[in-house]
């Protein structure tokens, strides 16, 4: 059974608009958006990307979020999402789960509940995008593909509990310190 996502506000925080080779980063400590390097390879991001605030993912990054979009939106852009399939992946630092959502308030992609929904040939684009675009860097990516709904349910779940656990400490230590 599908858990419902109705009751949770879900969004997507955009660094990299789809189309760009800008590679864009939230950076925590100037809690702003900058500018990380430009792709070497010749190849586009095929959908917003960003994150899933107040998560914590298991490479140590907020949770990462593809977003299918009509049009690019902007880095900084706040989209409200639901998710319908995880992208498995590893890099050098390891686990890199990045969680497939659509737009809420976008007609062209709101009716798509899960990822057999999704047309095919985005899903190959998506698949092909992440296996090579650090290749020119010399840096190894192992895909380990799709999965379902449900599994980038529990991986939203997990990431959102360390985030949580972090923040914890972080308080514990500021009320130590205070």
């Amino acid at each position: 059974m599908v858990p419902d996502m109705s009751d949770r506000h879900l969004h997507c925080l955009v660094e990299i608009p789809k189309g760009s080779r800008n590679k864009y980063e939230w950076d925590e400590q100037l809690q702003a958006i900058k500018f990380d390097r430009f792709l070497f390879s010749s190849v586009v991001y095929p959908t917003d990307y960003g994150f899933i605030p107040q998560t914590l993912g298991e490479d140590g990054d907020p949770l990462d979020a593809m977003v299918t979009v009509s049009e690019p939106t902007f880095p900084g852009c706040v989209i409200p999402v639901k998710p319908i399939a995880l992208f498995k992946m590893r890099d050098d630092k390891g686990v890199d789960d990045k969680v497939l959502c659509v737009p809420l308030e976008d007609p062209n992609w709101n009716s798509i509940d899960e990822l057999d929904d999704l047309p095919l040939p985005l899903r190959d684009e998506i698949s092909h995008f992440f296996s090579i675009y650090k290749t020119p860097e010399g840096k190894v990516v192992k895909v380990d593909g799709w999965f379902s709904r449900e599994d980038a349910i529990a991986v939203i779940d997990e990431s959102h509990a360390r985030w949580r656990e972090r923040q914890q400490t972080i308080d514990g230590r500021a009320l130590e310190q205070g």
